[in-house]
């Protein structure tokens, strides 16, 4: 296996993540098309619930995991990483097994807060059964994590990108095929079919858990596993101590965003059942801003989450041995990296939400084009707070780490119900509110910590400032391109052919105006660095590229 430096690990890391949201985007088209709102709205809910909970049992600990075995390896005490392993995974059990009972004893009373006084739509019962069969995955999915996050840790990056792959490709096989077998051959109900679809994060993490362990195993020697004749100066105690002190900021940031998105869930829907929608309307609401909506700005999020992982093992390396001016060089690169690509992704996606959601789900409601222009601005906020966060807590700043995600928590959770009342009360979708507290809270968040580790270690942001207000013209002249070409195409929402092409020809114009205003800028080369840019530009152009 090999390894991989910071930015080929980002590289590697991210078009795998890439490749999993693309599918993950893709299967909602044909799965979508099999159910109803009320259906997606069931899968919404367990989704949304597992996420939370999947967050307290496996959050922090692949990532702590991936810090002590980053650290170990780079002190050289190789029996303590081992050992550092195995306790990462005795622990993680026992989570693992009191999450699922939580989940599967207290089922329906969280179906119950979810749904409150909303009648006419799924019923407790149905919730509730959909949370206990996705729990399922509960017993799983930890250690596939604690697994990936010790092989990040030796910065080998391959291995836990393809396992993601192969995780992605059996979960969204059992959804669709489970769901057109319940459906259409024994023509079952549709909460059948949602429970059995949700059973595919089991399924999937199970072969991919397969996939990782066998490889770990083909490769003991390179990874160092061996019996060791001496024991590293460093007590059992000592190491748990120390997962537990990397993995707690990680549960509790994680878990708060995840309540983040259940609080949306809940106050969303309270919000809309009290201003007069209807229970269909409302459930729809809800589901495309937790869910659905989300789904297609995987896209945009999959770049920060490919970041984080080859930075954390990068920043702990540079922290272990105080190198601060490093950790500046490797914030700011990941900073303009993810504004330089998720910025025009967001405005461009925000664009053009109608055709784009119409070849998702049809045009079942006005409601979900509006969604997703502005949940793509929640996603960039998310990339930028992603990996900032990140830093702070690879440099182990957990004090600010909780007081950051807490102010963001509190922003969102007290300024959603505001917002929405007062878009109600100037007669414009009262929903938005709910995503605009969002980019609110993970703008502040955001700036928050940005503000704390330039005062506390002098890490300057001058030059990724300065790309921020470099890319006003290039993003602004990209707008410009595509508005033409949407007034000068004419497309039919209703078809998704038609759809498709008139989004293919205006990302075309889009990224051909804005990355050949990055070029000849030599934004690119400054951002990326002049090794792999030029290894990019000799891939694109066949070898033709030469360098100077």
């Amino acid at each position: 296996m090999k390894k991989s430096s910071f930015v080929e690990g980002t590289i590697i890391a991210t078009l795998a993540i890439v490749i999993v949201k693309i599918l993950g985007m893709l299967y909602v088209i044909p799965f979508y098309a099999m159910i109803t709102v009320k259906g997606s709205a069931l899968y919404a809910y367990a989704y949304n619930i597992y996420v939370i909970f999947l967050d307290i049992s496996t959050a922090g600990l692949p990532i702590a995991i991936s810090k002590l075995i980053g650290e170990y390896e780079t002190l050289g005490m190789m029996e303590a990483k081992q050992r550092a392993y195995r306790l990462g995974k005795t622990i993680l059990m026992f989570m693992a097994v009191a999450i699922f009972l939580v989940l599967i004893i207290f089922a329906r009373p969280i179906a119950s807060l979810l749904l409150g006084d909303l009648s006419g739509g799924n019923t407790i019962g149905e919730v509730a059964l959909a949370i206990r069969c996705v729990s399922l995955a509960i017993l799983v999915v930890p250690f596939l994590s604690v697994s990936k996050g010790y092989l990040q840790g030796h910065k080998i990056i391959n291995v836990s990108s393809v396992s993601q792959i192969i995780e992605q490709v059996v979960r969204i096989g059992v959804i669709l095929l489970g769901c057109f077998v319940t459906l259409k051959i024994f023509k079952k109900s549709e909460t059948l079919a949602i429970c059995i679809a949700v059973t595919g994060a089991f399924f999937g993490a199970l072969v991919a858990y397969l996939y990782v362990l066998r490889k770990i195993q083909e490769n003991k020697k390179e990874l160092g596993i061996k019996k060791y004749a001496e024991k590293d100066p460093v007590s059992d105690k000592t190491i748990i101590k120390k997962v537990f002190s990397y993995a707690i900021p990680f549960i509790v940031i994680n878990t708060i965003f995840s309540i983040y998105n259940f609080i949306d869930m809940v106050l969303i829907s309270r919000t809309m059942n009290y201003i007069g929608l209807d229970a269909t309307s409302v459930e729809f609401v809800t589901s495309s801003i937790t869910t659905w909506a989300s789904k297609i700005n995987m896209i945009i999020t999959s770049i920060a989450m490919g970041m984080t992982v080859s930075l954390i093992p990068t920043i702990v390396s540079a922290y272990t041995l105080r190198n601060f001016k490093e950790v500046s060089v490797k914030l700011n690169q990941a900073l303009q990296i993810i504004i330089m690509v998720s910025l025009p992704m967001s405005v461009g996606l925000s664009l053009l939400a109608k055709p784009v959601w119409s070849v998702f789900y049809g045009l079942r409601s006005s409601y979900g084009p509006m969604i997703l222009s502005i949940t793509v601005f929640v996603a960039f906020f998310g990339n930028v707070y992603m990996i900032s966060s990140s830093t702070l807590q690879s440099l182990n700043k957990f004090k600010l780490v909780y007081k950051s995600a807490l102010l963001g928590f509190v922003l969102n959770a007290v300024l959603d119900v505001p917002l929405m009342l007062l878009l109600n009360y100037l007669k414009l979708p009262a929903f938005l509110g709910a995503s605009i507290a969002s980019i609110i809270g993970y703008f502040v968040s955001s700036m928050y910590i940005l503000t704390n580790l330039k005062k506390e270690h002098g890490l300057c942001f001058g030059r990724t400032i300065r790309l921020l207000i470099l890319l006003v013209i290039p993003t602004a002249l990209m707008v410009v391109a595509v508005l033409f070409f949407k007034w000068l195409i004419p497309v039919n929402y209703a078809s998704k052919l038609s759809c498709i092409i008139y989004i293919g020809i205006n990302a075309l114009v889009g990224a051909i105006v804005y990355l050949g205003l990055l070029y000849k800028w030599n934004i690119l080369k400054t951002v990326l660095g002049e090794n792999l840019y030029n290894k990019i530009l000799k891939k694109l152009t066949f070898g033709k590229f030469k360098t100077d």
